[in-house]
């Protein structure tokens, strides 16, 4: 039987909030070099099995997720079983486009799927009947030159399709594809340190949310987080917003800031400043990509590690914040070790964070292997854990991607 591990990518829109994921199915046998054949009908029945047993459909929420078919599984009834209005259907570049697939689409399509074409390279005429059926086309930034890709987005916009640049490497090629007039953008170029002058460019609300989430790593009262608070109005509306929730279902009624934070409590606040963290600056209701991961990693090394040390409160507390704030420099346009500097860390999180040491360091780089697919890599750290089992991490990698696509900041 065949060890499935999910991966998956964020596609973002032009204002780079989350408008999709990319779907990455990995066989683990295969990646162990177990000599599995491809068989295209038993990986479609596994990918149908995730979307029941997995939970896949809920785990997305509002968002779809795009699967590559190839030729067989275009043609299988297989496809046909799929949540047809939380998926997109990529075909990928392998499959040679003929009158079959082409009448294939557009059955698909009369069923309500949504297509995509996979590493597009240039407008051929054999793929023109398909700009008609297909939703989403993505070029292939990697394998385009870069001084013809102006030219061949305009021949595309004469098509009802919307382009998708994938492979996006940095912020300047994403402002040069999209004053080229791409409508989508895929990878996780949004999360990629630069090297950077030393000063850095975070917002006022992120800026004192890293102050407040120092005060409370120090044991700071209650008035001076209060205090800090109070410097950005929105943060205030926000927190009162959350602790009115959990005041409600204690029937409570908030008096004040200082009362509210009592009543929520210290543990839950600090995780909420936390996620806040990464969703300030954003209109509400919006989630941006960075969130989503950061969310995602946090909760899988809190899930994990109640796994491995299952009465130990404080590891599993140091798991959280570990995955959460292991991307504060993509966050605050910073060098960690100068953002950590201003913090009152633990050794042993500092040195996760900054080293990748220790057991809370195997635990980041285990979620960071299995957000990148490097399944090997994955199966290598589960080794030496034989309670942790493939199976077990899926299970606790699902609960982690739904928590995070049902958070509320």
């Amino acid at each position: 039987m065949h060890q499935i591990f999910l991966a998956r990518q964020p596609i973002v829109d032009r204002k780079e909030n989350l408008y999709a994921f990319e779907l990455l199915f990995r066989s683990g046998n295969m990646a162990a070099g177990a000599g599995v054949v491809d068989d295209t009908q038993a990986t479609a029945r596994v990918m149908m099995n995730a979307f029941e047993e997995m939970g896949i459909a809920e785990v997305l929420g509002a968002y779809k997720g795009f699967i590559n078919l190839d030729a067989t599984f275009l043609h299988s009834d297989i496809v046909e079983l799929l949540p047809r209005q939380q998926v997109v259907l990529e075909l990928l570049e392998t499959i040679a486009i003929d009158d079959a697939v082409i009448a294939r689409c557009r059955e698909l399509k009369a069923m309500g799927f949504s297509l995509a074409l996979d590493d597009v390279l240039e407008l051929r005429d054999e793929i023109k009947p398909l700009l008609r059926v297909v939703d989403v086309v993505k070029l292939d930034l990697m394998q385009i030159d870069a001084a013809l890709l102006s030219a061949l987005v305009k021949e595309f916009k004469r098509y009802p399709v919307k382009l998708l640049a994938e492979k996006v490497e940095d912020r300047e090629q994403a402002r040069s594809c999209m004053e080229m007039g791409f409508d989508m953008f895929q990878g996780y170029y949004f999360a990629r340190p630069e090297t950077l002058s030393g000063k850095g460019t975070a917002d006022a609300s992120k800026i004192v949310l890293l102050r407040i989430l120092t005060l409370m790593l120090s044991d700071a009262e209650n008035e001076k987080i209060v205090e800090a608070f109070k410097e950005h109005p929105s943060l205030v509306y926000n927190l009162m917003r959350m602790v009115n929730s959990v005041g409600i279902g204690l029937g409570t009624k908030i008096r004040s800031l200082n009362h509210g934070l009592i009543v929520m409590g210290r543990r839950p606040l600090q995780r909420w400043v936390q996620l806040l963290l990464y969703a300030s600056g954003k209109e509400g209701g919006v989630i941006s990509p960075l969130m989503q991961l950061a969310a995602t990693r946090g909760k899988l090394m809190e899930l994990v590690a109640q796994q491995m040390h299952p009465h130990d409160l404080d590891y599993i507390d140091r798991a959280f914040m570990v995955g959460m704030l292991s991307l504060l420099d993509i966050l605050m346009d910073e060098p960690l070790p100068a953002i950590l500097a201003r913090m009152n860390l633990q050794e042993e999180v500092e040195a996760a964070l900054l080293e990748h040491g220790g057991d809370l360091g195997d635990l980041l780089t285990l979620c960071e292997n299995l957000e990148a697919g490097d399944i090997a890599a994955v199966q290598e750290k589960l080794r030496p854990h034989p309670g942790l089992t493939a199976d077990i991490l899926n299970k606790v990698h699902m609960e982690a991607l739904g928590w995070a696509n049902n958070i509320v900041v």
